[in-house]
């Protein structure tokens, strides 16, 4: 009887690692796609990979939370309103910033974009049904991915906000 339960716990976390594994290399597909856009300066391709409103909301959040540390910013934040973060957020949500983030781990337009199977083994499957990429492993998340309508989209950024910055 013991015996029997043994394999059945260990079909079952087998089944479950499999699973994790789908997904990961299902979200590996959509994020390859992003990286190539990126690279590739391809805004129809990052606009597809991409829940602008998901990260405007992110971004709104970060924003308070400034305020919050920065009294004398409330004034500013009244005036201006929810406009900042939609002028800010379609600024900084295209290709050409994301290069700026890439550039700071050491990716380059000359650094080979990895393949689905080594992007899988970078996502972390989150609880809620998300992914993460991870700079290392077992390292904190700083692109979160969620599914959408069938594709993997960038709705999360985990990362250092001084990273976001516009190139003039």
């Amino acid at each position: 009887m013991t015996r029997i339960r043994a394999l059945l716990i260990g079909l079952a976390a087998l089944t479950l690692t499999a699973c994790a594994s789908v997904q990961r290399l299902d979200a590996a597909a959509d994020v390859h796609a992003l990286l190539i856009s990126i690279r590739d300066n391809d805004e129809a391709t990052f606009d597809a990979h991409v829940d602008r409103p998901a990260l405007k909301r992110e971004l709104q959040v970060r924003l308070d939370q400034q305020i919050a540390k920065q009294p004398e910013l409330r004034g500013l934040a009244a005036v201006f309103g929810p406009s900042v973060i939609n002028v800010a957020g379609d600024a900084l949500l295209q290709p050409s910033v994301f290069k700026l983030v890439a550039a700071h781990y050491g990716y380059t337009s000359q650094t080979r974009i990895p393949n689905q199977v080594e992007i899988a083994a970078a996502l972390k499957p989150l609880p809620d049904g998300r992914v993460c990429a991870v700079t290392k492993k077992n390292g904190p998340c700083l692109l979160i991915f969620s599914r959408e309508q069938g594709v993997w989209k960038l709705s999360g950024f985990e990362g250092d906000a001084s990273m976001l910055r516009l190139k003039l």
